[in-house]
């Protein structure tokens, strides 16, 4: 089963046009899928693609930056009008060779995906410089799956996305079973690969230790120091690990806000999984809501991630954060928007309705920032939050 995302249109409209179309994202969220199918429009067809590798050695020798000349990238792209590289990181100085071919081949279409964005990224940023458009392609979004069934179904699917995530292969598996054994999968052969290349890292065990110590913390404050005395290892190598996970598209920070009280944090970070299925995966919890102590935290980590989902593909100007002073018992925000003009929305995150009805912010913030709208999210509304109309 196909499920169309919401980046499809975006995706297209940017082929057809100048620019390199770079598409990021952790394995197995369907970059290659969408990509291909978009490729099958008759007009692009018409008028000839090429497909090319990175995991074949044939095609990264092909389009080696040392050998590229026009002359040579003619002679691969022949009379196509598209060129397409899956795997692109893999392709040593990949940016490089993408800019000879853009600039000496004329009306070339080109796209290229990739897994690893701390590879890609740092191999086409510089030399694309103002040729290219780069998009980061996460698992499947609530809007995805609503537009593929309905609002009511995939509402009512909130408490298998909160255990298993959204993950295409695992969304659309048949059974709960078939889900759980494919996220497993998808964890071990796939996801932490590229972190364990790095630098030749071969220390698998202290990697899974550094998962599960941060996989205990979502929504809370998270101290490397901390975590590196849980894991057995210094804090710098777990902000260093931290960050390839995040470039690896497992994990994201989420930053404190701070703007006007002076004890109000500002440097430290909460840190949220990219799918909830992969968390529960790395603890081996699959256990349901009603026999788990999590479920709020899950909540948490789910409508932040659809929420960044949503404004990524409708290219929203914001930056998030959360809020929280040092003084015991000031109250915090769970989830704060600051759009590029200033303004501030502020969500707090209840899984229980009748608490979400309660809930106000603190005198403290309402007094820092009187300007800032709010708004209280449960299993009531969330649709609308996650869907990006609240």
């Amino acid at each position: 089963m196909y499920i169309r995302r919401d980046f499809e249109n975006l995706f297209a409209k940017t082929i057809r046009s100048r620019k390199v179309l770079i598409v990021y994202g952790s394995r197995q969220t369907g970059k290659t899928t969408v990509i291909e199918r978009i490729l099958e429009d008759q007009d692009i067809q018409d008028a000839g693609v090429v497909i090319l590798d990175g995991d074949v050695k044939a095609h990264r020798d092909m389009l080696s930056y040392e050998s590229m000349t026009p002359e040579r990238a003619r002679s691969i792209i022949g009379t196509a009008k598209t060129l397409f590289i899956d795997e692109a990181q893999k392709i040593l100085d990949i940016g490089i060779t993408l800019k000879i071919i853009h600039d000496k081949i004329k009306n070339l279409r080109i796209v290229a995906t990739g897994s690893s964005s701390f590879e890609l990224s740092e191999e086409v940023g510089e030399p694309l410089t103002g040729r290219m458009a780069s998009y980061v392609l996460p698992p499947l979004s609530f809007t995805e799956l609503a537009a593929a069934t309905s609002n009511a179904t995939e509402i009512s699917a909130l408490p298998t996305r909160l255990r298993l995530g959204s993950y295409p292969e695992i969304a659309v598996s048949v059974t709960e079973a078939d889900a759980i054994e494919n996220l497993g999968q998808l964890c071990e052969s796939y996801l932490f690969k590229d972190v364990l290349k790095w630098q030749n890292v071969k220390h698998s065990e202290m990697l899974s230790k550094l998962l599960r110590a941060l996989a205990l913390q979502i929504g809370n404050e998270v101290s490397y120091k901390e975590v590196g005395d849980i894991v057995g290892i210094d804090n710098e190598t777990v902000q260093s690990y931290v960050e390839r996970l995040e470039k690896a598209f497992v994990l994201f920070r989420l930053p404190a806000f701070s703007r006007n009280l002076r004890n109000e944090l500002k440097k430290s970070r909460k840190i949220y999984f990219c799918d909830v299925g992969v968390r529960n995966a790395v603890l081996g919890n699959f256990l349901p809501l009603d026999c788990r102590d999590d479920t709020g935290h899950l909540f948490e980590n789910y409508l932040i991630c659809e929420r960044m989902k949503n404004n990524n593909v409708k290219r929203k100007d914001v930056m998030p954060y959360f809020w929280r002073t040092m003084v015991p018992g000031d109250g915090e925000v769970d989830y704060i928007e600051v759009s590029a003009n200033g303004g501030i929305a502020a969500y707090e995150f209840k899984w229980n309705p009748a608490k979400a009805t309660k809930a106000r912010p603190s005198k403290r913030f309402s007094t820092a920032y009187p300007d800032a709208q709010w708004h209280s999210i449960s299993t009531n509304n969330y649709a609308a939050f996650v869907s990006g109309e609240i």
